[in-house]
């Protein structure tokens, strides 16, 4: 097959976009270390799958505060430091032809005891002492952190920026009453709530520019779908570029795809938000072969697909769908893609190697 719409050209902000396929941002523990400054195993990442042909590519999770990281060997963006090494990725991507995008990231309340011996959120957690809420000078303070961070992606060539606002990291936990309990204006009312977020869209789109693009990572049930939707309703408003759904961190108030609508809920979530809006909208999760990704754009139900784990086990996943060749297929590890220990741990890229070597 030839999978024509999947394979189609897209605008997102002036800039073309070869195809409808997202690298999504994934992170590769062990990759960086405690520097956060990428190197060789994050140059040779990317580059195999811009090379291969994905049509945008999202740099993974970039710690924008060091004591924010989700991992001690996070990428980071906290310091000029970061510039040269992210100048290597953007340039290796461009290269390549792809258009290169770097997700933004502040773990919040989940920040593990190894990177800070107290996380910071919106509100302190009950059951966890190691928590704290933040001060009011702490938010602007980390505010200032995220608009630092899309001043340097674009000072590296990033052609943009996705805040990481889903999976319960901070701006998630802002946007969300299960962990926002705050009384005062970063609380409260759905506005409130969304405060956090909208000074941070409103300061990296003041001083990176019109041409810069600015895209989100949505927890779809914020707890629920309509309030996720309400989300990202909001951030259009605000002038956000494109809406990647995801997932709002918790199992509680999952949607319910309708009968016949053969993807999960996720993806369904996904496709419920674009009815509400004009900007492009990438689906993501379990989306794991061409023909499955091909469907929601040639139906109108996705403007862009992120195909993340079938391009971990298979760096060349996009030139071998487009060449009609064998593709190594993604093994579907249960309960849990062995990647996020280390990608040596992949059995799928075991097998890969195997093959090749």
């Amino acid at each position: 097959m030839e999978y024509r719409s999947l394979f189609s050209p897209h605008t997102l902000k002036g800039l073309k976009v070869r195809n409808r396929i997202v690298l999504p941002p994934m992170v590769c523990f062990g990759y960086t270390d405690e520097t956060g400054i990428a190197g060789p195993k994050n140059f040779e990442h990317y580059s195999t799958r811009a090379e291969s042909g994905a049509g945008l590519i999202i740099t993974e999770a970039t710690a924008v505060n060091k004591d924010g990281r989700a991992a001690s060997s996070q990428l980071g963006i906290w310091s000029d430091d970061h510039i040269p090494g992210l100048s290597e990725i953007t340039s290796i991507v461009r290269g390549h032809g792809a258009v290169s995008i770097l997700q933004l990231h502040h773990a919040g309340l989940v920040t593990p005891p190894a990177v800070a011996p107290v996380a910071l959120g919106p509100s302190a957690e009950a059951d966890k002492p190691s928590t704290r809420e933040l001060t009011v000078d702490e938010i602007h303070g980390i505010i200032s952190d995220f608009i630092k961070g899309g001043i340097r992606a674009r000072a590296a060539g990033f052609d943009g920026v996705e805040l990481h606002g889903a999976h319960g990291y901070l701006i998630n936990q802002f946007t969300n009453t299960l962990w926002n309990h705050r009384t005062d204006e970063y609380g409260g009312s759905f506005e409130n709530r969304l405060r956090f977020a909208t000074e941070i869209i409103e300061g990296i789109k003041k001083h990176c520019g019109p041409e810069f693009i600015l895209g989100c990572r949505i927890g779809a049930n914020t707890p629920t779908l309509d309030d996720g939707i309400n989300v990202a309703v909001h951030y259009e408003s605000l002038g956000l570029d494109y809406a990647h759904i995801s997932h709002g961190g918790n199992l509680q108030n999952l949607p319910r795809p309708p009968k016949g609508f053969d993807y999960n809920w996720m993806v369904y979530s996904g496709v419920r938000v674009k009815e509400k809006l004009k900007i492009p909208v990438i689906a993501v999760n379990e989306i794991k072969t061409a023909e499955r990704a091909n469907y929601l754009i040639e139906n109108g139900l996705a403007d862009f697909v992120s195909v993340g784990r079938p391009q971990l086990a298979d760096p060349y996943w996009v030139k071998h769908i487009q060449q009609g060749e064998e593709v190594n297929a993604c093994l579907s590890c249960k309960p849990r893609c062995r990647w996020y220990e280390s990608s040596e741990l992949c059995p799928a890229r075991k097998k890969l190697k195997e093959q090749v070597y």
